[in-house]
């Protein structure tokens, strides 16, 4: 027999203290009908059970809830700040975080002083918010009042100088604590991987270590996301085995960010093995699984998986549709594309973001469809941002339509005109078509605005170290032995058939040798014969690039597995190459 619930007994409420039926209370509604109890028992102004009522409200925060907790507050003649410090904590978990800086405002110019509480809630608010400038003019209030180096303060100013992406102000401040808390260490942690500084971060981790404290998760998911970053297997797999050792193999969080590692690292099977490992998957865990699957080129085997995750009845989300689409463009499949794109909202209910539309119009260029890519950014329902452009960008360059780029690139340099990679794209397919004069006019362009070329970078771990290598490197001196181990390689690269492109080098003033000399010492080039001569035979090589792999180097991939008999994994921001045997998982679709 089923036991009604408290507040269904018609005489409940009799002679009860409506401060014993909040450990009762589930819903909003429901503390509603204690609040008239305390009306109707004339407790409706006692600041102690307001109190219980406003930090009920702020414990799980929403819209309802609290604006109903900002009535109450205006209702009381003397709030404290107690009162106040449960609507910041409340407001700083909500969508509309800078409220609290209003109220702050208030309790502030009818003379109620900030305690050591207050500040945290604030600043997570700015952070929330991404509002710096609101979070600058804290920072001076809080050295004013003399806790800017709280125990609890820092954490929460590192992390919102971090989030706010002033990861050097955030610095800063992390120096200056005379003896950091492990939650500085994460704070300052996790802003180096926000930063792309993975190094920085687990320079961090290694004195966090050496001062033997103790990390907690959250530490372990930065460290994560370091490996992940710099494709560090051996070190992500050395993490691991530091996860199951001390417990944090139990948090659901922790086997997701495994699982991303493992699939930015290259070594998919691994990040299947945690997936399948995991006792209770959550819509992000299911939604790792089938980004990494996309990302590696399993088209099928990310579409499987979403049928099997709603089989699972795990309702998905923003993330898991962005796979699905990813998966959908590194195959070339349009119009299942199209098919999860509009079911997002249709359907679930997900309004597309940002990432959404790049990824549905990377895959409309893709594939070749340009003019039905461009329709697609002119008919957005919000404004396209630089991303979208660039993305069409490259689209146009993949195709050689320089006058769809020209039109592109013209809304481009509108938005921003400091970026290198958009003058080389356009300027290499000027040359290309023969526009010589405007390849020289956007070189001029260049120099005039300071806008110096990105350099095409390569990272390789091999014996658990991390070595960079940039296009260009193999001519300096101290890279003689590479130097001569790639000439080596190249020539019997050219005994199986390889041609260089050397039409993807565009200097005038470069002879056809000199231009095979400058493709030749490209990063990943560099990063692969550095892998050859230092690994045992028969180790897979692997590979992480700052930018896209040019058609050169892919095909030199290609060779260099087959006479070899290495498998290569490269990985640039599109997608991974896996190479073997002469071909690639991609099918020389990318």
């Amino acid at each position: 027999m089923s036991t009604p619930h408290p507040f269904s007994y018609p005489n409940f409420y009799t002679h009860t203290n409506p401060l014993s039926l909040l450990p009762n209370c589930t819903s909003l509604n429901e503390l509603k009908q204690i609040q008239a109890y305390s009306i109707k028992t004339h407790l409706q102004n006692d600041i102690f059970i307001l109190s219980k009522f406003i930090n009920f409200c702020t414990l799980n925060p929403n819209a309802s809830t609290m604006d109903y907790a900002h009535q109450l507050f205006d209702n009381i003649p003397e709030p404290d700040i107690l009162l106040f410090n449960y609507m910041a904590r409340g407001y700083s978990r909500t969508n509309t975080p800078l409220v609290a800086f209003l109220l702050f405002v208030q309790v502030l110019w009818v003379g109620i002083f900030p305690d050591y509480y207050t500040f945290p809630s604030l600043f997570k608010a700015c952070a929330k918010g991404r509002a710096l400038e609101e979070g600058k003019q804290l920072h001076c209030f809080a050295i004013k009042c003399g806790v800017n180096d709280d125990f609890y303060v820092c954490p929460a100013l590192i992390n919102m100088y971090v989030e706010c992406s002033d990861i050097g102000s955030g610095g800063r401040i992390f120096d200056r604590i005379v003896e950091p808390c492990v939650v500085s260490y994460n704070a300052i942690i996790s802003g180096y991987v926000r930063a792309s500084e993975p190094n920085k971060a687990l320079s961090m981790f290694r004195v966090l270590q050496a001062k033997k404290m103790e990390p907690t998760y959250v530490t372990m998911l930065g460290v994560l996301s370091c490996c992940g970053l710099l494709g560090a297997l051996d070190l992500g797999k050395w993490i691991h085995v530091y996860v199951k050792e001390h417990g944090f193999d139990q948090y659901v969080k922790v086997n997701t960010a495994l699982i991303d590692m493992y699939a930015k690292c290259g070594s998919l099977d691994d990040a299947v093995s945690v997936f399948e490992s995991m006792a209770f998957k959550d819509t992000p865990a299911w939604s790792a699984m089938i980004m990494a699957y996309a990302l590696h080129g399993q088209g099928g085997r990310a579409i499987s998986l979403f049928e099997d995750m709603k089989k699972a009845r795990v309702q998905p989300d923003g993330i898991t549709f962005l796979g699905l689409i990813n998966a959908c463009n590194h195959t070339g499949w349009i119009e299942e594309g199209w098919k999860y794109f509009n079911s997002m909202k249709d359907k679930y209910g997900i309004n597309p973001s940002i990432k959404h539309y790049g990824c549905m119009l990377d895959l409309l260029g893709r594939a070749g469809r340009l003019d039905e890519a461009y329709k697609f950014v002119e008919e957005l329902p919000i404004k396209p941002t630089l991303v979208l452009w660039r993305t069409l960008l490259a689209a146009c360059s993949s195709y050689g339509n320089v006058e769809m780029a020209e039109q592109v690139i013209g809304r481009i340099f509108e938005l921003d005109d400091s970026h290198s990679g958009d003058y080389v794209i356009f300027s290499n397919m000027c040359a290309r078509a023969g526009r010589l004069k405007d390849v020289i006019h956007l070189r001029k362009l260049m120099k005039d605005k300071h806008v110096a070329k990105l350099p095409g970078c390569s990272i390789i771990e091999v014996n658990n170290m991390v070595h960079e290598f940039f296009s260009g490197d193999g001519t300096h001196i101290e890279h003689r032995e590479l130097h001569e181990a790639l000439d080596m390689l190249f020539e019997k690269l050219k005994l199986v058939g390889y041609v260089p492109e050397t039409s993807l080098v565009h200097y005038a003033d470069m002879n056809e040798e000199e231009k095979e000399v400058a493709l030749r010492y490209h990063s990943e080039k560099l990063a692969i014969a550095f892998g050859l001569i230092n690994t045992p035979p028969g180790t897979t090589i692997r590979v992480v690039k700052n930018i896209r792999v040019c058609r050169d180097c892919h095909s030199a991939a290609k060779l260099i597995s087959l006479i070899s008999g290495r498998k290569i994994i490269l990985r640039d921001v599109q997608r991974f190459h896996h190479f073997r045997s002469g071909k690639c998982s991609c099918g020389d679709y990318w």
